[in-house]
């Protein structure tokens, strides 16, 4: 078989291109390069995979939301193992609720999508001042995050019908004031307790050790006297400041992006309002909040018949201690300083306009509007700096693709060495002595990820490259192992003090819980002999310094039959004894409490409620995340 493939080169060759050039017409190139790019599956909803790459993606579009919303904030605080791991729990629940809402048949009509349309801040700032909707700033705002209309508006129906799913459960939920009260009271019952704590350290002194137990104890537990493996390490890291450094904006494109994004780069539109209040918290009765209203519309009547006495009943009849006494101004605001409801009738008056009566959490207001402070463009000059770091950002955003794509494949085919993509990248070889399996605080070598690949046969053994890791947003790293130490059991010699150290503290909490067994037994047959200290009273919110395992086998304790006594193990610290004298109730101090302390509980129902349910979706559509929670 073999001779004939020798013999005959040229056929075969032939055979081979009729074979997989065809392929390559039905697939394309292209085809194969975005199957190769999927990557594996990190997860499985309803039978369709949700791949590597489209968790990476949606991370990142996820920052990039946070970025964009809160600029001041560092975005390294998003990007940690357990915000990706949120990130990929988010894509599975949008795409399982995605899945039972077409199941369900629920959708989005048009009149409810032009209203969640409206109600976005983002495209409520592209209206005229006639009221209808810039298409064009419309169209370059859904552009600069890589949308159409069409798609926006698809993915917002989307949504819509997605929450349909949940909101059925949410908003048929229904608990009893009796089930309230009574689990309410469960939570918050208090015991009155004597405690008797033998402490281990108090026990130290009792113990006696010989060498022979010494080493017992040693050969017992080798691997607790170990030697850590430790590793020195080369590493090259591609990040986008390394790809920022060798680009240049031009000119005409940082004038043109100016011009695409003034709306945007603008200072916001301020209002100047003053308001009359009526105050009403939202959990109050319902008679007391209509008391309220009806105050409120009286006090509007008495403005629309003497407006210019509105400042003076602002003063006497206004609610609110921080803006009454200055005749209810509250001073110039932007859109986001207030609860929606009141901002959305703040924004929508003309100056010197009076509203109807308006309601919010807090209660009734009256607003009237009084200056308006229209936003002044800052010139292209003023705006530069920061126009350049931001094309200059989303210019290295979009070649770092093609750079990560250039530093994967050379850390793997050019692996006995990182010189060669370091100098092809112009990127610097760093080092890191005598790292260990442990993920240090901060840092590059935080990564767990990175560090099982640096400790892995592959790399210790052979000697070669890592592969391309990405420990961050838009952050590549591959490293190479330069010397590496095993792990060994440290001579006895080397570790006599931290054996005696660790078998005395054992043999001393063990002495503590003996003497503390045998107190209980003793003082429950005799109770008059038994040594407590003072009377404290225990609760989960008020646990007196208590250790939370004792608090909890107090109020966990059998109090059909009081006094009754307990013993609780409290690990390497010792041992103590508890006394549950009488049980204490929860005594709600008014009954505002008592109505707040029901809507929580209504909450908690609600919520345990949805989480049942959303747990029999996940059941229903098979849903598996493949990647374990770090």
């Amino acid at each position: 078989m073999f001779d004939f493939v020798r013999r005959h080169t040229r056929i075969m060759q032939f055979l081979l291109f009729l074979l997989i050039f065809p392929s390559f017409v039905l697939f394309g190139i292209d085809g194969y390069n975005r199957f190769r790019d999927k990557g594996e599956a990190v997860a499985t909803v309803d039978g369709q995979d949700i791949t590597q790459l489209e968790w990476d993606n949606a991370h990142r579009a996820q920052v990039e939301r946070m970025r964009a919303g809160m600029p001041n904030v560092d975005v390294k605080l998003f990007d940690t193992p357990e915000a990706k791991y949120s990130t990929l729990e988010r894509l599975v629940r949008d795409r399982l609720l995605q899945a039972a809402a077409t199941q369900l048949r629920l959708g989005a009509s048009d009149q409810r999508l032009a209203t969640e349309l409206q109600q976005n801040p983002s495209i409520a700032g592209l209206r005229r001042a006639d009221g209808s909707l810039d298409m064009e700033r419309y169209r370059q705002l859904l552009g600069s995050q890589g949308m159409t209309p069409e798609s926006f508006e698809g993915q917002v129906r989307a949504d819509l019908a997605a929450r349909q799913v949940m909101s059925g459960v949410g908003g048929t939920s229904f608990s009893s004031t009796a089930l309230a009260d009574v689990t309410v009271n469960a939570f918050y019952e208090q015991r009155q307790v004597q405690v008797a704590r033998f402490v281990a350290a108090d026990f130290v002194s009792k113990v006696n050790l010989t060498d022979a137990q010494l080493q017992d104890h040693y050969k017992a537990h080798p691997e607790r006297f170990q030697s850590v493996e430790q590793a020195d390490v080369s590493y090259v890291m591609l990040d986008l400041a390394s790809v920022q450094k060798g680009i240049v904006v031009p000119e005409a494109e940082l004038k043109t992006y100016y011009e695409q994004n003034l709306s945007r780069l603008s200072a916001l539109e301020e209002r100047r309002v003053s308001h009359i209040l009526i105050g009403a918290d939202k959990s109050a009765p319902v008679a007391e909040r209509d008391k309220a209203r009806s105050k409120a519309q009286e006090l509007l009547a008495t403005v629309q018949q003497s407006p210019d006495k509105f400042a003076e009943l602002a003063r006497k009849n206004s609610q609110d201690p921080g803006s009454a006494a200055k005749g209810g101004d509250l001073d110039f605001f932007a859109r986001g300083a207030m609860v929606k409801p009141f901002e959305d009738v703040a924004f929508s008056l003309k100056k010197g306009e009076t509203s109807g009566v308006v309601e919010t959490e807090f209660g009734f207001h009256i607003l009237r509007l009084t200056d308006i402070k229209q936003p002044k463009a800052k010139s292209f000059e003023e705006q530069r700096a920061t126009l350049e770091s931001e094309v200059r950002r989303q210019l290295a955003q979009r070649k770092f693709a093609e750079a990560a794509e250039q530093f994967t494949n050379m850390v793997y085919e050019q692996s006995d060495s990182l010189k060669p993509v370091a100098e092809h990248l112009k990127l610097d070889v760093l080092s890191v002595n005598n790292l260990s399996r442990e993920p240090a605080a901060s840092g590059v070598m935080a990564n767990p990820k990175l560090l099982a690949a640096i400790f892995s046969a592959d790399s210790l053994e052979k000697k070669r490259n890592t592969e391309a890791i990405e420990i961050g947003l838009n952050q590549l790293v591959s490293a190479r192992v330069t010397r590496y130490t095993p792990a060994r059991t440290l001579p006895f010699d080397e570790v006599k003090a931290r054996v005696q150290q660790q078998l005395q503290a054992e043999k001393s909490a063990e002495l503590a819980r003996q003497e503390g067994a045998e107190k209980l037994s003793q003082w429950k047959a005799n109770p008059e002999i038994a040594k407590l200290a003072a009377s404290i009273v225990l609760s989960r919110e008020q646990t007196q310094q208590q250790p939370s395992t004792l608090v909890e086998a107090a109020l966990r304790a059998d109090t059909q039959k009081l006094p009754a006594w307990v013993g609780v193990d409290l690990g390497t610290s010792g041992y103590a004894v508890v006394k549950v004298e009488k049980i204490v109730p929860h005594d709600a101090a008014s009954s505002q409490n008592r109505v707040r302390e029901r809507a929580q509980y209504a909450q908690w129902w609600a919520s345990a409620e949805g989480l049942a349910y959303y747990g029999l979706l996940k059941e229903k559509f098979k849903v598996e995340i493949k990647v374990p929670r770090l």
